[in-house]
């Protein structure tokens, strides 16, 4: 057979593999919200399917499937068939906390999930009643020493990021904390409004027009910068709690065995959409941090937040089993 002749058969040997390649996407997108309908994550990934889909050439539909503190539907994408057609919002419990606030889970944080990219975070404010006597960190760390039988404090949840926050508070600050958990934020919010609890961490999603309007008070932000929406509260680094850092934050993932080259087209559709003036304002506005970043940077910043909570459950012995 001549080089010519050998060359033809083989290149068309290849020509389906290529356009096969070359085809992807050719169906819409599923991407799973581990949470219900209307929350802050379902927002935002309601937010970022369109542009998403718009780079990719294919819709992306979103699926809510909820429970078990985001275990349900990051089970569901851990044993999808791996071919970039099923993506999940992976968030600060299902990347970094709940391998070690559950001593068996379905899935493999590190194993199973392709990293696609970070979305957002949602900044934590350090809230109290607005009748407190406190305006700062210094004033609220007298004012609970001051609490014989320690203070209540509430959360969205067991293992939130918000309850895992107000841990390392009361790590770094030797404070007798009691928790109190609520299913949701709202309801916990509430109640801090409402006088019944007298502090927590609450998102900026969920508490800043609380915040805005005098209803709660802002003492503090757990970021290491003051957040352009609340530019005269100052950070707890600022206030004596050097390097104090805690978000609730959100990126994309795969199942853990998708081809590179489609979790790098994924990647670089949601990094084109981060980048669109309009997603970022609409984003902005729920008072949310726009975090770009490669897969790579997703993956290092997921494995210093697993390092960084395990240390917080373990000294704190939270589990949810």
């Amino acid at each position: 057979m001549s080089l010519a002749r050998r060359s033809f058969v083989i290149s068309s040997l290849l020509m389906p593999l290529v356009t096969w390649a070359d085809a992807y996407p050719s169906k819409p997108i599923e991407w799973v919200v581990p949470y219900a309908a209307g929350g802050g994550t379902d927002v935002v990934a309601r937010v970022l399917s369109e542009p998403m889909g718009k780079a990719l050439g294919q819709s992306i539909i979103v699926v809510n499937k909820p429970g078990a503190a985001t275990n349900i539907g990051a089970d569901a994408v851990a044993r999808a068939k791996p071919d970039g057609y099923t993506i999940l919002t992976g968030d600060t419990g299902t990347l970094a906390a709940n391998p070690y606030l559950y001593k068996k889970l379905s899935y493999s944080a590190e194993k199973d999930f392709a990293p696609v990219g970070l979305l957002v975070r949602f900044p934590m404010l350090l809230v109290v009643n607005s009748q407190l006597p406190v305006n700062n960190y210094a004033e609220f760390v007298e004012w609970a020493k001051q609490q014989t039988k320690g203070v209540s404090y509430g959360t969205p949840g067991a293992g939130s990021p918000h309850h895992l926050a107000i841990e390392l508070l009361r790590s770094q600050s030797g404070l007798n904390f009691v928790h109190i958990p609520y299913r949701g934020s709202a309801p916990a919010v509430q109640d801090v409004v409402a006088g019944q609890l007298p502090f927590m961490f609450v998102d900026t999603a969920a508490g800043i027009q609380h915040v805005q309007g005098g209803k709660i008070r802002a003492i503090a932000v757990a970021s290491p910068a003051r957040l352009p929406t609340l530019p005269d509260v100052p950070t707890l680094d600022e206030q004596g709690l050097k390097g104090f850092e805690a978000y609730a934050w959100q990126g994309i993932v795969a199942p853990a065995a998708t081809p590179k080259e489609r979790v790098a087209k994924l990647s670089d559709a949601l990094q084109s959409a981060l980048k669109q003036a309009d997603i970022v304002a609409k984003l902005e506005g729920m008072a949310l941090e726009v975090t770009p970043s490669t897969a790579e940077e997703m993956d290092a910043y997921a494995s210093a937040e697993r390092n960084k909570w395990r240390r917080v459950i373990e000294e704190s012995q939270i589990t949810l089993d």
